[in-house]
């Protein structure tokens, strides 16, 4: 005797009837029945067993929600003064801001002071989200120097990234649309433990002009140089800074990336938007009198504001699921955090950094980045 079967409508009728009488951990049993039964996925059957359209489903709610609103503008007042940084990186910055939000702004309520200590970095996103804007990109300005690259070698095994003092530099061209003729570069270098970022800006990236800043910058890091990584670029590959590197008591260890390869530098090519980019833009500057303006601007504000206010993560683990990249970042810290932390620094050393960050006020720089910045961006076309 063969059985009668039941229609697939009534089957689902039941199923969204015993679905919806369901926990969450019963709702997912009779989801996996329902895949394992009829080959369904998962989402599919999810939205077979909600209720029909007929029934009208309670309305999400979308955006950040409104408990939250009484600290929307002390955010929007952060956010703008410390270069509009993502949720994840705003959250642990309002620690080292907060401090400064009362003599620029006024008090904040106790209730304030609440919200900002449990707010979350999505709904941080979430509140700023109409504020964001685009970018646009530039030119690259590398042209391969060859005299010296079977001198220097390309690195070939992986920095300790746990050591202070290995940097990797890198050079951006404010050339606007065009390549031609003079212009200002800016060089950057970063550390690859600590995240330590210096700027400076050189006219037409002659090598003496390179190295003159490259010595000025190594003056001024809190630690010592104990690797220098650079690209094929000839502002870089030349006798006069290998010579600096490496005519020294304790040579500096000297490597260069493999051509085209700009992976091999990851940490000092994702500065370029953080540094030369997000201050300076993407307009062609050809005036050179703006040369130590920039670099003023660079040691005095964006240099400390960076370093001490605005924190960065580092990639911790990355693996392959399938088609895609997981990647897991390291809570965000600053330059200065990380650096402490080493405890690779000396007490001098410390204290000297300490003195340092105590005297600078973040609203105070940004305030001040503005204003000196005007001069220089009118002369950009």
């Amino acid at each position: 005797m063969k059985m009668k079967s039941v229609p697939r409508d009534q089957q689902l009728h039941r199923l969204r009837q015993r679905y919806a009488g369901r926990g969450k951990q019963g709702k997912g049993r009779l989801l996996d029945e329902l895949c394992e039964q009829w080959g369904y996925e998962r989402k599919h059957a999810i939205k077979l067993l909600r209720p029909p359209s007929s029934l009208p489903a309670r309305p999400r709610e979308r955006g950040a929600p409104p408990r939250y609103e009484p600290i929307h503008e002390v955010l929007t007042h952060i956010w703008q003064n410390a270069e509009q940084l993502c949720g994840k990186r705003l959250v642990s910055a309002l620690p080292l801001w907060l401090p400064h939000y009362t003599r620029h702004f006024g008090t904040l309520l106790p209730s304030q002071q609440k919200l900002l200590g449990r707010v979350s970095a999505a709904t941080v996103d979430r509140l700023l989200a109409d504020q964001r804007a685009a970018t646009v990109r530039g030119l690259c300005g590398t042209k391969p120097g060859s005299l010296l690259r079977t001198q220097i070698p390309i690195q070939g095994a992986v920095w300790d990234q746990r050591q202070v003092g290995f940097l990797e530099a890198d050079s951006v061209a404010h050339c606007g649309g065009s390549l031609a003729g003079d212009f200002v570069w800016s060089l950057t270098y970063t550390d690859l433990a600590c995240t330590w970022t210096a700027g400076r800006a050189v006219w037409n990236k002659g090598a003496a002009g390179v190295l003159e800043q490259t010595r000025d910058v190594e003056t001024r890091l809190p630690f010592a140089v104990l690797g220098f990584d650079f690209d094929n670029g000839s502002e870089w590959l030349n006798w006069q800074l290998i010579h600096f590197l490496q005519q020294r008591r304790r040579p500096v260890l000297v490597s260069r990336s493999r051509p085209y390869h700009k992976d091999d530098n990851a940490h000092v090519e994702q500065k370029n938007w953080m540094w030369p980019r997000q201050l300076l833009g993407y307009g062609r500057l050809a005036e050179p009198h703006v040369v130590p303006l920039i670099n003023a601007v660079y040691q005095e504000l964006w240099e400390p504001l960076h370093n001490f206010f605005l924190p960065s993560m580092k990639l911790r683990a990355k693996w392959r699921d399938g088609s895609r990249w997981v990647r897991r970042h390291d809570v965000p810290q600053t330059a200065y955090q990380r650096l402490l932390a080493s405890r690779q620094l000396g007490d001098k050393q410390r204290r000297r950094l300490r003195d340092w960050y105590e005297s600078l006020d973040p609203f105070a720089l940004a305030q001040q980045l503005n204003k000196r910045l005007a001069p220089i961006l009118r002369t950009a076309t």
